[in-house]
């Protein structure tokens, strides 16, 4: 029976990077994404390399959204759950709306809150839960107050589920500084993107983590620039 790998926000970006590392004749990848052309796209560049590719597509930044991926998801225990997807709003903070909060909150801290909780309790001895989380997991930025306090959240949030230790769960986390994604499509500014880590480094990364012996964790690897972060 194939490994199953759920990867959130699978079509771009880090997500497309780890889910075609990880592709493998014994792996059945659980791709998850909002964009349908995109995903299709992922799902295309790595079925022929695994035992399967599901598509899967839900907005993650409602309860429904992740309601609807668990069931879509399944019973069968899942040997890998890569929270990956998330949402940045770039502004001075006073003009963060309610709306862009409760969005970033969704997709950034509740969904992986909730897909860790449904799908834990299934997992087998020696799996793992990554948590693509970020520099900004540690430090504060202006004008990223809500992603900011997303990925502080988050990283609270992975280091007290104490209780998957005696399940033999893994819990890994990956602190990527600026990483070149579509995320910079959006940001005001010029940014040196040919500076910024390639989200195939941060895949990497993941895989580096996840090919240890089941008894061994690799709790937490922070990426950064050589020449000093932006």
């Amino acid at each position: 029976m194939s490994r199953r790998i759920l990867i959130t926000g699978a079509s771009r970006g880090i997500g497309r990077a780890i889910a075609e590392k990880l592709a493998a004749p014994e792996i059945t990848l659980l791709l998850h994404g909002r964009d349908t052309v995109a995903l299709a796209e992922t799902c295309k560049a790595v079925q022929s390399q695994c035992a399967g590719a599901v598509k899967l597509i839900h907005d993650l930044a409602t309860e429904k959204g992740v309601s609807n991926l668990i069931s879509q998801v399944g019973d069968d225990p899942l040997d890998a759950l890569i929270n990956n997807a998330g949402i940045a709003v770039v502004k001075p903070f006073r003009e963060v709306t309610p709306e862009e909060w409760k969005q970033t909150l969704g997709v950034n801290v509740t969904a992986p809150f909730l897909l860790m909780q449904r799908f834990a309790g299934q997992m087998p001895p020696g799996s793992s839960i990554v948590n693509i989380l970020s520099v900004a997991a540690k430090t504060g930025f202006a004008n990223w107050s809500a992603y900011c306090m997303s990925k502080f959240a988050l990283e609270g949030f992975s280091q007290s589920v104490q209780e998957l230790r005696e399940h033999r769960i893994r819990v890994i986390n990956i602190y990527p500084a600026a990483t070149n994604t579509e995320i910079w499509d959006d940001v005001g500014g010029d940014w040196p993107r040919n500076k910024m880590i390639s989200p195939e480094e941060v895949a990497s990364a993941v895989v580096y983590a996840l090919s240890q012996p089941q008894n061994v964790t690799v709790e937490n690897i922070t990426l950064s620039n050589a020449g000093g972060n932006l």
